[in-house]
């Protein structure tokens, strides 16, 4: 059983690296439509208050 850990201990390693970019994307693209909605309720807010005219 202790022989086959150090031939599995690359491929567990290799699949955090993996999933550690994977994860940060999504929360990055998150971030982006949390900004997004943000501007546009700005936005939204400012034609309502006829701060643009």
């Amino acid at each position: 059983m202790t022989r086959k850990l150090p031939s599995l201990l690359p491929a567990l390693v290799a699949l955090a690296l993996a999933v550690g970019p994977l994860t940060a994307c999504n929360t990055i693209a998150g971030a982006g439509q949390d900004l997004s909605a943000a501007g546009h309720a700005v936005t939204h807010g400012a034609e309502k208050s006829g701060a643009s005219k």
